[in-house]
């Protein structure tokens, strides 16, 4: 399994966007995907379509008080999630109670790991706490997300910096690889932006940049992945560009959890399935 822990210092950057549709176009490619939700704000939990209330979740998890199989659900686009709400917040104030609460992640993926061939996880816009610890001890790859816009670049250095404090202070190594997100190519600015972007982070930079569209903020209200409202939209192909450089990814850092044989082959998992209803394209 590839973990993948998408990262940034502020909201609105697309983050989660990114996490939640980059999972949609890898398990509509037939991958095994779990999605975490390491943001106490529930924001990918939202934007597939659940509602949590009574229900087990990733501070449970975490907590040690569940086993991540028995909190994870199936959701729209073949995803499987593991939800989180503003509960979440409530480790981050006892963690310091706790002998090592940066490795809780990362031994809970351990224990599903065969059942999964991504999992990518949505941090919350904070990259020096103990979630985002959490995430960067489990990952294999870091995903550090810059906005096309303004002082992006200057956020985006100081980003590296805490994820560079953070892996040594770790003992942990990942690699860190850029995204650039809402870039919108009708303006001057956001061109040139993106071209600054690429070079100066040259070969750590994804070739595909996520645009801005009406298609993704429709999708989040409908509580479904892009590639379930229009599969044949702009962003549904982009997101499947960005699934195919994640693939090579996989394959070159991991050469043996991946094999040409049968890259992606489902696994029979007792994962209960959340009920949805696909919305309908109005394109």
């Amino acid at each position: 399994m590839h973990t993948l822990a998408f990262v940034n210092q502020k909201g609105g950057c697309g983050k989660t966007t990114a996490a939640v549709n980059l999972a949609g176009a890898l398990a509509g490619g037939a991958a095994r995907v779990l999605l975490v939700d390491l943001d106490p704000q529930a924001h990918a939990t939202l934007a597939l379509g659940c509602a949590i209330e009574d229900e087990p979740t990733v501070t449970d998890v975490l907590a040690g008080d569940r086993p991540i199989d028995e909190v994870v659900q199936r959701v729209a686009g073949e995803i499987t999630l593991l939800p989180a709400t503003e509960r979440l917040a409530e480790f981050e104030e006892t963690a310091a109670r706790m002998i090592g609460p940066e490795r809780r992640l990362r031994a809970a993926l351990e224990r599903v790991a065969p059942l999964y061939d991504f999992a990518i996880l949505d941090c919350s816009p904070r990259a020096d706490g103990v979630l985002a610890a959490n995430a960067l001890r489990a990952a294999d790859t870091a995903v550090l997300i810059v906005e096309c816009g303004t002082f992006a670049l200057q956020g985006a250095l100081k980003t590296l910096g805490v994820l560079a404090e953070v892996g040594e202070r770790d003992a942990h190594t990942f690699e860190t690889l850029v995204l650039a997100t809402l870039m919108d190519r009708r303006t001057r600015f956001a061109r040139e932006l993106l071209i600054a972007i690429q070079a100066r982070f040259g070969e750590r930079m994804f070739d595909t940049a996520i645009q801005t569209s009406v298609r993704l903020r429709e999708a989040a209200a409908a509580g479904v992945p892009v590639q379930v409202l229009d599969p044949e939209c702009r962003s549904a192909q982009e997101f499947v560009f960005l699934a195919d450089e994640v693939r090579e990814l996989a394959v070159r850092s991991r050469p043996p959890a991946l094999t040409a044989t049968d890259p992606f082959s489902p696994a029979e998992s007792p994962i209960p399935s959340r009920s949805f209803e696909p919305a309908q394209s109005t394109r």
